[in-house]
């Protein structure tokens, strides 16, 4: 990502604080494109019957019927899950990129430059966010997914409170491996491919580091993303949602989907998960940005002798 390229780099409290904040911000202007994806996801669960034809079709039907309060359900436990989830992921990749660089190669690469190396940094960093985060994702996903008339949790304290009776401490981490999977995958891809497309840029002299590069940069990580991570994120999001005993694991979960509703079923909402993924990569990484370039201001202003 940028901060490998930047003179000055502002700490590391500094930038888990941002991450989580920008992802705050990038979830709160695209959360109707994941609350889509989701009724999209879990269309054919349980009956044959398409209720949507796509994502529009599916914002606009909810919105007559519930209005914006209708297509922001889960918006609370999404922002929970954004503080704890992308502080980690996002926020501890240069970290530990640069811990892995030394590791591997000494001082032959300080820059971080490997591209196996930063795989790995996003793979880690994915993972252990999940297991931060997943009680927030599993809450998120259930309250998305509620059908009117059909209320299982009137609120994010009560599904955190209802799963643990219910399901136990398992149920709130129920999906941890799909998820951790799919995360891993995510994590890799968009901020390996952000990082990938902003240093390639920037080497190439083809943008200086603003706001252009930034969003070229997350645009082309968003779709790379969508790519790899579909079949994943459907299999996590139907699995989440599943009631207890619907189906015996992760693996049982993908194969019924294969076998009752073919290949594609997969790549349900695909689109709707492009828009809304390219649409938070553009907002999250713009914004990430220009908060570390204000923790970057700060701190110099603080201290005139690291100003060159």
């Amino acid at each position: 990502m940028a901060p490998s390229s930047s003179k000055q780099d502002p700490p590391l409290i500094a930038k888990l604080a941002s991450a989580g904040l920008a992802a705050c911000v990038a979830d709160g202007m695209t959360f109707p494109l994941d609350f889509a994806k989701v009724q999209l996801q879990i269309q054919g669960e349980k009956s044959a019957t398409k209720l949507y034809s796509g994502m529009f079709d599916c914002l606009t039907k909810i919105f007559r019927s519930g209005g914006v309060r209708a297509i922001y359900k889960g918006l609370v436990p999404g922002l929970q899950r954004q503080m704890c989830f992308a502080s980690v992921r996002i926020g501890l990749y240069d970290q530990v990129k640069g811990s892995y660089t030394k590791f591997f190669m000494g001082k032959q690469n300080p820059s971080g430059e490997n591209f196996g190396i930063r795989i790995l940094a996003g793979i880690t960093t994915g993972g252990m966010a999940v297991l931060f985060a997943q009680p927030t994702d599993v809450v998120k996903v259930r309250m998305q997914a509620q059908k009117e008339g059909f209320v299982r949790y009137k609120g994010c304290v009560e599904a955190y409170v209802k799963i643990a009776r219910t399901e136990g401490i398992r149920g709130l981490w129920k999906g941890t491996l799909p998820n951790m999977t799919r995360n891993a995958v995510v994590n890799a891809s968009e901020l390996v491919t952000y990082d990938y497309i902003k240093t390639s840029i920037l080497k190439h002299q083809i943008l200086k580091d603003g706001v252009p590069c930034h969003f070229l940069s997350a645009f082309g990580a968003g779709f790379i993303t969508t790519i790899f991570a579909s079949p994943i994120d459907v299999v996590k999001t139907r699995f989440m949602n599943s009631p207890p005993g619907e189906y015996k694991g992760v693996v049982n979960c993908a194969t019924s989907m294969f076998r009752n509703e073919g290949f594609f079923a997969f790549y349900k909402g695909f689109w709707p998960s492009f828009t809304r993924l390219g649409s938070w990569n553009i907002v999250m990484f713009v914004t990430y940005e220009q908060f570390k370039k204000l923790f970057i201001i700060r701190k110099s202003s603080k201290d005139p002798k690291e100003i060159q």
